[in-house]
């Protein structure tokens, strides 16, 4: 028992980043009919926007200090970062040690500003092209961004530590009635599912509660109709694609303590959830959430020693399995709507 629980607390995280990418793709692809294979490239511009800031806060210049000598007895040289000479010692360590959730507010103007220049600048030239079109040029495009953070940062990946006080372990077993030390999980993987719950749920309500959001899902559904009331909504499309960039731009953040990020990682989750997608279903939003925390948790069981020494390799390609099951059963996902991508 204790290890199913295990295996579903981290499928729901890694669900979480799937649901949160996916969620993205869906927004572009319902309101723009733009299949975006750079989006994956979104989401790790999201997470160096975590590295950039933590280097910022840490820039730092050299000081002698008398408490501090070498074997010989002279002075050493010690850093000091910036932050902590112009905000004092306790806040600039603060900021340093904030630098991952500081991140967001960092994040959110570049990211819209991306979704727009790429949106406004590449892709509305593809809008009335084929899918096949749309895929490689925003491929091309996710590539281009891909080497420039590989020239930029290197090829390794960066540790990018979370704060110190959720860089421990909470033991589960002991609240759910098990010993202690049996059910371990991090802190900080619990705060990025409860964050991805809260994005999900912001963007559901603006998209539910709000005039725009209501424009936006009339568009989505019939977008002849609302231009022909004048409404501009070429425009709020344009910002819905900010918004989406938004939101793997921080999914990015957000993930950056959990998996260090690297130049590639954005191509890594691309084309599983691209699966997610189709496999919620083509413009489904719900479809999309509710597929990514599916696949994340069979992946996670599928990762269990028992299993992978009954079925080799089953954690490599489970999700491609769930998929093909699902789309034989239902060929256009657990949500789809009847019309979209069937031209």
């Amino acid at each position: 028992m204790d290890a199913i629980i295990l295996q579903i607390l981290n499928g729901l995280d890694k669900g979480s980043a799937y649901a949160l990418i996916a969620l993205g793709l869906t927004l572009i692809f319902g309101t723009l009919g733009v299949v975006n294979f750079a989006h994956g490239a979104l989401f790790m511009i999201g997470a160096f926007c975590a590295v950039t800031l933590n280097k910022i806060f840490n820039l730092s210049y050299e000081v002698i200090d008398p408490t501090k000598k070498d074997f010989l007895g002279n002075p050493l040289k010690v850093k000091v970062p910036y932050v902590e000479s112009w905000f004092g010692p306790d806040f600039g360590h603060a900021l340093i040690d904030w630098s991952v959730p500081l991140a967001i507010l960092f994040s959110i103007p570049i990211m819209i500003a991306l979704g727009f220049i790429m949106e406004r600048g590449l892709i509305k030239h593809f809008y009335k092209r084929p899918h096949a079109d749309q895929i490689l040029v925003t491929f091309g495009l996710a590539i281009v961004l891909q080497e420039i953070i590989k020239s930029n940062f290197g090829a390794n990946p960066i540790q990018t530590p979370a704060p110190e006080m959720f860089r421990g372990s909470f033991d589960f077993g002991t609240m759910l009635g098990f010993d202690p030390n049996v059910i371990i999980y991090p802190y900080w993987r619990m705060v990025y599912f409860a964050f991805a719950a809260i994005i999900i749920g912001g963007v559901f309500a603006f998209l539910q509660f709000t005039t725009f959001g209501m424009v936006v899902r009339a568009g989505m559904a019939d977008r002849a109709t609302v231009g022909l009331l004048g409404i501009n909504i070429d425009k709020r499309f344009t910002i819905m694609f900010g918004l989406a960039a938004a939101v793997a731009g921080l999914a990015g953040v957000m993930y950056a303590p959990i998996n260090s990020p690297n130049y590639h990682m954005g191509m890594d989750f691309l084309v599983l959830s691209f699966v997610v997608v189709v496999v919620g279903g083509m413009g489904s939003l719900p479809g999309a959430v509710a597929a990514g925390f599916l696949l994340g948790v069979l992946e996670s069981f599928a990762s269990m020693n028992a299993v992978k020494q009954l079925l080799p390799g089953i954690d490599q390609i489970i999700i491609y399995l769930v998929a093909i099951v699902i789309l034989l059963a239902r060929p256009r996902g657990l949500m789809g709507r009847k019309g979209v991508m069937e031209d």
